[in-house]
């Protein structure tokens, strides 16, 4: 009985910390894909004002879309399509904004 006991005290750790760690572990990668996605659309947003085609302060995807700088952008957490109103927003820092 005892043994038993110990057997699924032990069981029930590992999976915990198992569960908690795999948790943690595709959090952190889904973080970094959006992270990277992001920057590649504020990069070509970055271009698209610097070559002066961009002039607003909020540049659509849309907008991007229609001057040949993204193809469609896919979510890489959900995969859908991003709304073509996100748009990158150009203040103090460039920020990518998503609007559902």
């Amino acid at each position: 009985m005892n043994k038993l006991f110990v057997t699924i005290t032990l069981i029930i750790i590992l999976t915990l910390l198992t569960s908690i760690t795999t948790y943690k572990v595709i959090t952190k990668h889904n973080e970094k894909l959006l992270l990277v996605e992001n920057k590649y659309i504020i990069e070509q947003a970055k271009k698209c004002f610097n070559e002066k085609k961009c002039n607003e302060d909020n540049i659509t995807l849309k907008e991007l879309y229609s001057l040949n700088y993204l193809e469609k952008q896919v979510n890489p957490v959900t995969k859908e399509y991003y709304n073509e109103l996100s748009y990158v927003k150009k203040d103090t820092e460039w920020t990518f904004v998503e609007v559902n």
